[in-house]
């Protein structure tokens, strides 16, 4: 065997999700099967997809093109938080700017956080409707956004085709020999929160502010976007979202109190 030849790890390539939310068109769900199975992926999730029972429509069947496997194994799920659940780490892959929404990366060094958070649990990559592309309530539930930095003058991708981009940028990280600072043991890595863990520190901190008085459900503006980009940046532990529960707690305790 080649010392020199580099087998990537099963790890990364199991563990990556790749979310289509509401696609609307069966031969997009087909091509999208195909360009994961061409770059080596097969986790494939759809939410509430237009076409109910998509997977068997002939258009997806014929676009997948021999994926068939990643076409039929891919889970169908009702909401983006039922498919993001037990994620680590998810990336919202967007066209538009955002004025509020988690960090935004190029692709290229996407691939590169992935690759090194993806040894350590699952993470997704998530996108939007062919036609309307993602709520910013969907960006917001993400920890990162992205965007493809294609022709200003035509920018349009086709939702497979933006697939396959992120894709191939994740097999090209994934291939690269892990670096000196990423090769720690699984033990020492520190645990990140989940979606669904973050999810419920956002509803818990939330009711906090309501019974305090600083937030009015009235008339809320922006003010948990802001808090979710805030704690966004930072990327939550699973002891630091148990910490803001914790405070959260004793916060609704205290103003329930007679």
């Amino acid at each position: 065997m080649d010392t020199n030849q580099f087998i990537a790890p099963a790890g990364g390539f199991t563990s990556t999700r790749f979310i289509l939310v509401e696609p609307s068109h069966p031969g997009n769900v087909g091509a999208a099967a195909r360009a994961l199975k061409t770059m080596g992926f097969a986790r494939l999730v759809l939410v509430a997809p237009r076409v109910a029972d998509v997977k068997n429509e002939p258009e997806a069947i014929a676009m997948a093109s021999g994926a068939d496997d990643v076409l039929t194994s891919a889970h169908v799920v009702d909401t983006l938080a039922d498919a993001l659940v037990g994620v680590r780490w998810s990336v919202a892959l967007t066209a538009r700017t955002r004025e509020y929404g988690p960090p935004q990366m190029p692709p290229r060094a996407l691939a590169e956080r992935a690759h090194e958070l993806a040894r350590h649990g699952d993470i997704a990559l998530v996108f939007g409707n062919e036609r309307t592309g993602l709520s910013n309530a969907d960006v917001e539930r993400c920890s990162a956004l992205a965007h493809i930095p294609a022709n200003p003058a035509y920018s349009s991708l086709n939702l497979a085709q933006a697939v396959q981009v992120l894709a191939y940028e994740l097999r090209v990280a994934f291939q690269e020999p892990a670096s000196e600072l990423t090769l720690v043991e699984p033990a020492a890595h520190v645990a990140g929160a989940s979606s669904d863990e973050i999810e419920g520190m956002y509803a818990h901190f939330e009711e906090a502010l309501v019974a305090l008085d600083f937030l009015d459900p009235a008339n809320p503006k922006k003010l948990m976007s802001r808090v979710r980009r805030l704690f966004a940046r930072s990327g939550l532990e699973r002891e630091e979202v148990n910490i803001l529960r914790g405070i959260a707690k004793h916060i609704l305790a205290r103003v329930k109190k007679p």
